[in-house]
């Protein structure tokens, strides 16, 4: 495969974008290509729209563009830019518009010869495993799994707070706000403690379904409600047992994706698991029964350091991964 930096004269007068697109914004870094040294990073606040065509280009755009711009003038940096990478949430379902027009917009905007596009589970992946046989959970307000033994990749979940994302945190949250809604009812299984927690951010419980329903951004809502129920887990055993079939399913997302392999490794990445002890403790049992000698291994860096890793390599000469039609292309 031809480098794009055969194509466009090498790397030591180039520099290359990493974009990383989730539920809750979108953030921008740029490194240098012959080195590798990160120049600057930058975040823009909410998601990107998504419209009847999927995510919407434009919106993405509007965001990118500016940004990229800020860091270039930022570090004095006037270097063509040789890679892109992006990684997107929604981009294996959603992300059609994204393929078709951000690489003839980054060729326009940046003289870019090569952009990978992909969803943001590999940018993850590839943040927190780089290219090695294993499984990444990438958790936050919904949750995805994805593995590769480097030939082909294995997904699991990551279908959306409706159809699945079964122990992320809009799923807890969801469970969390349900149990406090049975205790408001009389109900069997509800939780007294969550009520209150529900009622203190949300106003009278009877509100709730008004306050919730037409929003826009019900996963990021919900997701809002996953800490107060790992902060009552200690002495509710409804949130404890919340957590704890929460984390069943991260498991059996791990292990539906771990590629059987003896030299696999699985990492978990993202904010969800900043819940602490109360979904980790549950959580770590749980694979040691479904991964048994699976190392558990620390990730290497974020999806938005993947993102950047993906442009390196392309800029060098190919991402060593697999391409997929959803998951990861190279245009």
């Amino acid at each position: 495969m031809e480098s794009v930096s055969e194509r466009t004269g090498g790397p030591a007068d180039a520099v290359v974008v990493g974009i990383d697109s989730g539920g809750s914004g979108l953030r921008v870094a740029l490194a240098r290509a012959a080195d590798r040294a990160v120049l600057g990073r930058t975040a823009a606040p909410g998601p990107v729209r998504t419209g009847p065509d999927g995510i919407c280009a434009e919106h993405f755009l509007e965001s990118v563009l500016p940004a990229v711009a800020a860091l270039r003038a930022r570090a004095g940096e006037e270097r063509p830019v040789l890679a892109a990478a992006v990684g997107a949430a929604g981009m294996a379902t959603l992300g059609g518009e994204l393929r078709a027009v951000l690489p003839g917009a980054f060729a326009a905007a940046w003289g870019v010869r090569g952009t990978v596009l992909a969803a943001d589970a590999v940018t993850a992946y590839a943040g927190a495993l780089g290219p090695r046989p294993g499984a990444v959970v990438a958790g936050g307000t919904g949750l995805v799994a994805l593995g590769t033994d480097l030939s082909s990749w294995r997904r699991a979940d990551g279908w959306g707070h409706l159809l699945g994302d079964c122990g992320s945190g809009a799923w807890i949250g969801r469970a969390g706000l349900e149990a406090a809604m049975r205790a408001y009812d009389g109900r069997r299984g509800g939780s007294a403690a969550l009520l209150a927690r529900a009622e203190k951010l949300h106003g009278p419980a009877a509100g709730l379904p008004a306050a919730l329903y037409p929003r826009t951004d019900r996963p990021a809502v919900l997701a809002a409600f996953a800490p107060e129920v790992a902060a009552c887990a200690a002495d509710d055993p409804v949130a404890a047992a919340v957590l704890e079939r929460a984390a069943e399913h991260i498991a059996d997302a791990a292990e539906a994706a771990c590629p059987p392999v003896p030299e696999a490794v699985v990492a978990l990445t993202g904010g969800l698991f900043r819940l602490g002890e109360p979904l980790l403790a549950p959580l770590r049992a749980a694979l040691a029964d479904r991964l048994p000698g699976v190392r558990g291994v620390t990730p290497a860096g974020d999806p938005l350091d993947g993102a950047v890793s993906l442009a390196f390599s392309l800029a060098g000469g190919g991402t060593r991964f697999p391409e997929d039609p959803d998951l990861l292309r190279i245009a």
